[in-house]
């Protein structure tokens, strides 16, 4: 049995045409190490919380986008123009839906902070500029360099378990970073700097992690990239074991 796993699409203007989107390569990796169906969900707000009662786990993909900062409270926007507020009306209503009936959730990149902000968290807009931080932005280059390696992450809890070690070297690339973490959030990965990079919902009925390196990227080619999807995927068919099977 394969879960159906809900991918939120970012809104964008293409041909001049409003369009949901988000790559690939997010998709592929829910097929190819999570053993999963993907499925796009439009950038339409609330009313794609129906899509819960037929969907087995969410993957919260990243995006060039950033969220709002009027979303966590933020009196100054930095990176005007940057920004998906349809995207934001649609995944932080599902963050909270889906955490409360204990539906599978990860975050990668954008998604990991749309989790800390759907929970009460804030952002570091431009965290590259913060004292003592690196800066953990893609910069030029092909995608193969703009997705290599770039640090390594010191991990904890079940993100450790998960990935098989409490050190791993990951593909980080971001501007902006958690600020202030959400309440009931645990950190289980740091970067060098101090950087969160992954984090558990502390108290949630079912998976729910969030990282912000790109463990979907060359997924079968690093083992802890592999084994967070394999744990994800694993997850996604407990819920439907649990959920659908007995409705």
């Amino acid at each position: 049995m394969r879960p159906i796993v809900g991918i939120p699409a970012c809104s964008k203007l293409i041909a001049n045409h409003r369009q949901h989107a988000t790559p690939a390569r997010y998709g592929e990796a829910l097929i190819l190490a999570a053993g999963a169906v993907p499925v796009l969900i439009p950038a339409e707000g609330e009313i794609m919380l129906a899509l819960l009662d037929r969907l087995d786990g969410i993957l919260f993909d990243g995006s060039p986008s950033n969220v709002e900062p009027s979303r966590y409270g933020a009196a100054v926007d930095e990176t005007p123009g940057a920004h998906d507020p349809d995207r934001d009306a649609t995944t932080l209503p599902l963050i909270r839906a889906a955490i409360a009936r204990g539906l599978p959730i990860l975050g990668i990149c954008r998604g990991v902070q749309e989790i800390n902000v759907a929970l009460g968290g804030t952002l570091s807009q431009k965290a590259y500029e913060l004292p003592g931080r690196m800066d953990h932005r893609a910069g030029n280059g092909t995608l193969a360099e703009q997705f290599a390696v770039k640090h390594a992450v010191y991990l904890s809890g079940e993100i450790a378990q998960i990935c098989g070690g409490t050190s791993i070297d990951v593909n980080s690339l971001h501007g902006q970073a958690i600020g202030e973490l959400a309440p009931g959030l645990v950190v289980e990965a740091l970067a060098p700097d101090d950087t969160i990079e992954g984090i558990r919902v502390k108290d949630a009925k079912g998976f729910a992690i969030g990282v912000q390196w790109h463990p979907e990227w060359e997924v079968l080619a690093f083992p802890d990239r592999r084994r967070l999807f394999e744990s994800f995927g694993q997850a996604c068919r407990r819920y439907y074991a649990s959920e659908r099977q007995a409705a």
